[in-house]
């Protein structure tokens, strides 16, 4: 089963790679415009809060997958997708997600923010260093080159140049980056997830096969993320609405920016698309549920 996944050929050609690069950029400057310079303030002002979702984020949910994955062995690519997964920054729908469940939406934003410049150092850090530290993971990066800068450049890209041009257009034209926000944001997500689908049309029947390798792997991992935002949160004694925001956060990884990533440096590994993929999507589907759970909670306690 290793052998037949590692070797599994997903197919996405190169303008494909091109039009997910520009969707996730127009994502970020949707999220972005939404981001002010006080939300960064609110954040270095309350460093308790700032400390718990960076920690949850960067540094417990990868380290917790990495024990999640020397207990379960999966497939050497699958494991690969895992670290890259849980190297991401959290999930730009993570804002949505966290109005929609009631939580504290200014957080959100802040955080996400803050973990989109932290990516930039972070995401190759985290996923190199886990990576390295299983076995067989090891030995796929050591056939795999990966170049540390185009890595790094490749998220201030996607990630970095769209957040500061967002909130220089937030400034610069407040009212009319208002009403922006609310056609691309939506837009974007939906151009994002026809992408996808769009990414695996010609493999679909090769998806349908194989993904019950990945299926019950992708739910308990982003279980284990909405957890440990949420409880770690909690023994923080932050307040209820910052341990959902936060759950949101830690739960909802940018797996499009992990596509991205996998497409771009590790072409010949079927597991390991086949994982981010479906995380991409499941993550979503997952975050709707559980942000319709809190809303209807937060409705009937109110």
């Amino acid at each position: 089963m290793n052998n037949e996944l590692d070797t599994l050929q997903i197919n996405f050609d190169e303008s494909g790679l091109w039009i997910l690069n520009i969707a996730l950029a127009i994502i970020m400057f949707g999220v972005a415009i939404g981001i002010t310079i006080e939300d960064f303030k609110r954040l270095i002002n309350n460093p308790k809060i700032l400390f718990t979702g960076i920690f949850s984020q960067f540094i417990l949910f990868p380290a917790v997958t990495f024990l999640f994955v020397i207990l379960i062995k999966p497939s050497p690519s699958i494991a690969l997708g895992m670290f890259m997964v849980a190297a991401c920054p959290g999930g730009n729908i993570s804002n949505f997600m966290t109005q929609m469940a009631k939580g504290n939406p200014s957080l959100s934003v802040s955080m996400t923010a803050f973990a989109t410049l932290m990516s930039i150092v972070m995401t190759p850090l985290n996923f190199q260093v886990w990576s390295s530290l299983y076995e067989p993971t090891a030995e796929i990066l050591r056939t795999v080159k990966i170049d540390g800068y185009t890595l790094g450049k490749l998220v201030i890209l996607i990630l970095g140049i769209p957040l500061v041009l967002g909130m220089l257009f937030r400034n610069w034209k407040p009212t009319l980056a208002l009403k922006v926000m609310k056609i691309l944001k939506p837009f974007s997500i939906t151009v994002f997830l026809v992408l996808i689908v769009l990414a695996f049309r010609k493999n679909f029947d090769l998806f349908l096969e194989h993904i019950h390798y990945v299926l019950l792997i992708v739910i308990a991992h982003n279980l284990i993320g909405y957890l440990l935002g949420f409880y770690f949160a909690k023994s923080m004694k932050l307040s209820f609405k910052n341990q959902k925001t936060l759950s949101i956060e830690t739960g909802i990884q940018n797996a499009g920016l992990g596509l991205l990533l996998v497409f771009t440096f590790f072409n010949g590994f079927g597991g390991m698309k086949l994982l981010v993929a479906f995380w991409a999507i499941w993550d979503i589907l997952s975050g709707l549920l559980l942000a319709t759970y809190w809303a209807k909670k937060s409705k009937r306690d109110g």
